[in-house]
């Protein structure tokens, strides 16, 4: 990976260990690629719970309660569906932060309305067992292949997750 990623994974490791937080992923087009970039580094036991990698629909519904519903009316590579796989995330573990990536990383499956290249992503924190969570979600359109695509989405994770807890 690059230097830049390995700065705002420690970055998001310290702020994690500063405010006693761990973070978990659901992961579909990345294959639990970003659960392996956190977990390279020595200690990150400390802040790292734990990874789900729902790569079928059916995978995203029995481990991290996506709708039926949702996935039937939005499909799997949606904003809804990021934001439910965060949720899920944080529900089903115990981290209090969490990041959801689904997408389209080719090269073939994609379609006019949902090309290769389309990654959502969300972020989710729930700082304390009984406050709201708050979700945040983004669409991104990369191009390259389908390593390229899946690299930049792990990219993108770390560096969304960097702002929501410089922001929490």
């Amino acid at each position: 990976m690059t230097v830049a990623l390995d700065k705002t994974i420690r970055a998001v490791s310290k702020l994690l260990r500063e405010r006693q937080l761990r973070m978990a992923t659901a992961e579909s087009c990345t294959g639990g690629w970003i659960a392996q970039q956190a977990t390279r580094f020595p200690g990150s036991s400390d802040w790292f719970d734990c990874g789900f990698v729902t790569y079928s629909n059916d995978a995203k519904q029995r481990l991290l309660d996506v709708k039926p519903a949702t996935l039937e009316a939005h499909g799997a590579v949606s904003e809804r569906v990021v934001r439910e796989m965060v949720a899920g995330a944080i529900s089903k573990s115990s981290a209090r932060v969490a990041v959801a990536v689904s997408g389209v990383a080719g090269p073939g499956g994609g379609t006019q309305a949902k090309p290769v290249g389309l990654v959502w992503l969300a972020w989710g924190i729930q700082a304390e067992s009984n406050s709201p969570m708050r979700i945040s979600a983004e669409r991104f359109q990369f191009n390259g292949t389908r390593q390229g695509i899946r690299r930049l989405s792990v990219d993108a994770a770390f560096a969304g997750l960097l702002t929501l807890l410089k922001k929490s």
